[in-house]
């Protein structure tokens, strides 16, 4: 088997050979029949918000993902609201607005209490969210996000949601259109700054599977989110195919969703794939085909830690550039992969070309070996202005001691 990335990035390319990025669907369409490529599996959101997947099966060509109107559970928050609304799926109480003055007067009658989440509608690389803890900070938000078009057109409405309460984890599940097979659990930890403090980012590191998600609660998500979201789409005439990321809220009543991904995002995927067992090539054909009935995937009974090394200054203004080293060093370690982001090369050289450069993800029998794995490897390696939090799986050690 040989696999194909386009466009990939200098990780990618110690075992994949890589494409020329091309201009688009049409494009990329293209090359793949001429590389005769059996399966195309789409990583990122952005060509699935464009139909990549429409274009794909019109032509005939097997590819994994859900359509352009599928994908809106992740591209429309309120799309994604509303959906849920129609299925009875648990979730925030929310507000969608589609000005900035009818979301500064939402905000002035305190329609959602305090503190509340201001997020924009819109793709905004995860970063589009605002935990507002009073009305002065909401009131930047939305002035931020509608008035100065932070985000650009994704912040052209909003959604204000209650704020709710409560340790959060991610369910992930591959479908077919008809029934969803699942692929683990994870914990994020999004905040840039240990403690979670400091702002939003696209992730500072994960570990998997999450010490909270016992058999009783994954089954409840599988019967009270995730088959209604499959059983809802379907019935709407958008049957939705692909991987599905349920970003969950355990509130005192129970999960909650927080958000949807449409895709296996980063850097929970880092995480739960290397504990995947089975037959996943397999699975995701099926998926392709319409039928995962049989699919044999499953998860292994290692626990992985995955710490992010990001540019200094990430998610705000941060310097690219900068050589990197160590990271055979660091790859050579047993238990241990180094997941390229923002990298590229420059004269030979490896150099940081993003904000969230590499992630270090290592596995061990229990969370806190996988963790001082993980910080073992991410020490050999060295770049200028480097950040990582120092807590990323503090919180499953301490859930689970050594187990």
């Amino acid at each position: 088997m040989q696999v194909l990335s386009c466009p990939g990035n200098p990780g990618i390319a110690t075992v994949a050979r890589l494409l020329i990025s091309p201009g688009g669907g049409e494009d990329l369409a293209s090359l793949v029949g001429r590389e005769k490529v059996d399966l195309t599996i789409v990583g990122p959101e952005l060509p699935l918000s464009e139909g990549v997947v429409d274009l794909f099966r019109a032509r005939g060509l097997p590819i994994v993902g859900p359509t352009r109107a599928a994908a809106a559970l992740e591209t429309s928050k309120s799309f994604a609201k509303f959906f849920m609304s129609r299925h009875r799926i648990p979730t925030a109480r929310y507000l969608v607005c589609d000005s900035a003055a009818q979301a500064e007067a939402a905000l002035t009658r305190g329609e959602l209490g305090w503190p509340v989440v201001v997020k924009a509608d819109g793709l905004a690389a995860g970063k589009g969210v605002v935990l507002a803890l009073d009305s002065g900070e909401a009131m930047n938000a939305v002035a931020a996000m509608m008035r100065d078009r932070r985000f650009g057109s994704a912040g052209s409405r909003v959604v204000l949601e209650e704020c709710l309460e409560g340790p959060e984890l991610s369910l992930f599940v591959l479908s077919d259109g008809e029934r969803a097979v699942p692929l683990g659990t994870a914990q994020d930890h999004k905040r840039a700054l240990d403690g979670d403090q400091g702002p939003n980012t696209g992730g500072m590191g994960a570990f998997a599977p999450s010490p909270l998600a016992d058999a009783n609660l994954r089954a409840r998500v599988m019967a009270e989110i995730v088959e209604p979201v499959i059983r809802g789409m379907r019935e709407e005439g958008t049957p939705y195919t692909g991987f599905l990321y349920c970003g969950l809220m355990l509130t005192r009543d129970g999960p909650r969703v927080i958000e949807f991904n449409v895709r296996f995002g980063d850097p929970e995927a880092q995480v739960v794939l290397p504990l995947l067992t089975g037959d996943l090539i397999g699975a995701l054909r099926s998926a392709a085909e319409g039928d995962l009935r049989g699919a044999g995937v499953g998860i292994a009974g290692e626990r992985a830690v995955g710490v992010v090394l990001a540019s200094g200054g990430y998610p705000e203004t941060y310097e690219t550039g900068h050589r990197i080293e160590g990271l055979e060093e660091a790859g050579a370690l047993p238990g241990v992969v180094v997941f390229h982001a923002g990298t590229a090369l420059r004269d030979g050289r490896l150099v940081t070309a993003g904000g969230r450069v590499l992630t270090v993800v290592a596995l061990g029998s229990d969370f806190e070996s996988a963790r001082t794995r993980a910080y073992d490897a991410a020490a050999r390696i060295r770049f200028e202005h480097l950040h990582m939090r120092r807590d990323i799986g503090l919180k499953a050690v301490a859930a689970t001691g050594r187990a």
